[in-house]
C-alpha cells in the first residue's frame, strides 16, 4: 500500500534520513522506533505529505505522491489520519469540533455532528462533546486527537508518540485501543515511538532507525532475537515488561560498533 525508495531528508547540514526504503503492507501495524533524533518524526511527515524529500520516493496505493502539489494531495489525505503528539486540538474550540473539523470542509453541519458523536463513542469518550480542551485530562485529549484522525474514515491511521507524556496506566489504555480501532476499522497503523512497552503491544512488524538509516527489522519476535548490540540495548533498556539476560553485556559492544 506505502512505499518508499531511496528517501533522504536534511535541514541545513543535518543529514536527518539516509537513503531509507520502506514496503507498508495494506492491513499491517507497523511500528517505527528509534531514539530522539534518529529521524522518524520526520518520516512520518514525510509519509503524510507534510514535508518534501530531498530524493526518494514516496508511492501510496499506487500513486507517486512525494511530487503532488498541496491542492492535488488533499484527496489522499482524506484517506490518511493522523494523531499528533500532542493530540494539537484547537484550545479555542469545544471537543465537538475538534473531531468535526475537517468534515466541515465536505459535510453538512448534521452529519458532522453525527459523526462526531460516533467517532468519540470509538474512542471510548461519552458527553464530553461540549468541554474544551483545557477541560479533559491529557489521555483523554489524545482520545479526541484520535477520534479526530478516524473522523473522515481513513484508510492509515498514522501516530506520532501516541503515549508520549502519560502515565503507564493511561499509556496501556491508549495501546489497547489502537489495537482494538485497527482490528474494528481494519486500518493500516504506522506507529512512531520510543516506548517499546507499546510497541510490542501493537506492532504486526517494526523498523529500527538509527542516524537516519534502517539498522533492522522484522516482526516483535523477530526483533526480540535481534543480535544487532544497539538494537537489543535500545528494545530492552526501554521496557518495563521485557527482559534480556544478556544486556549488562552489550554496552561494551555497542561502543566498538559505534566507533
Amino acid at each position: 500500500m506505502i512505499e518508499v525508495k531511496d528517501l533522504w531528508k536534511s535541514f541545513g547540514e543535518n543529514q536527518v534520513l539516509t537513503g531509507i526504503d520502506l514496503h507498508i503492507p495494506r492491513g499491517e501495524t507497523l511500528v517505527i522506533m528509534g531514539p530522539s533524533g534518529c529521524g522518524k518524526s520526520v518520516l512520518l511527515r514525510l509519509l503524510t505529505g507534510l514535508m518534501k524529500p530531498d530524493r526518494g520516493q514516496i508511492w501510496f496505493d499506487g500513486l507517486e505522491i512525494s511530487t503532488f502539489s498541496k491542492k492535488k494531495l488533499v484527496p489522499i489525505r482524506r484517506r490518511l489520519g493522523m494523531l499528533f503528539q500532542s493530540a494539537a486540538l484547537f484550545d479555542f474550540m469545544t471537543v465537538e469540533e475538534n473531531v468535526g473539523f475537517t468534515l466541515t470542509q465536505h459535510q453538512g453541519m448534521q452529519n458532522v455532528h453525527s459523526i462526531a458523536k460516533e467517532k468519540l463513542k470509538l474512542v471510548d469518550l461519552h458527553n464530553v462533546e461540549q468541554l474544551k480542551p483545557a477541560e479533559i485530562s491529557g489521555g483523554m485529549r489524545k482520545r479526541v486527537g484520535l477520534a479526530r484522525a478516524i473522523a473522515d474514515d481513513p484508510e492509515v491511521i498514522f501516530y506520532d508518540e501516541p503515549t508520549t507524556g502519560l502515565d503507564p496506566v493511561t499509556g496501556d489504555e491508549i495501546n489497547q485501543l489502537m489495537f482494538n480501532l485497527h482490528e474494528k476499522l481494519n486500518v493500516t497503523s504506522v506507529i512512531v515511538t520510543h516506548d517499546m512497552d507499546s510497541a510490542f503491544f501493537v506492532a504486526t512488524r517494526m523498523v529500527m532507525l538509527h542516524r537516519g538509516r534502517v539498522i533492522a527489522e522484522g516482526t516483535p519476535e523477530e526483533m526480540k532475537a535481534e543480535e544487532n548490540p544497539i538494537v537489543r540495548q535500545f528494545i530492552y533498556s526501554g521496557s518495563r515488561k521485557i527482559l534480556d539476560p544478556h544486556l549488562k553485556d552489550t554496552r561494551e559492544t555497542i561502543e566498538r560498533v559505534e566507533s
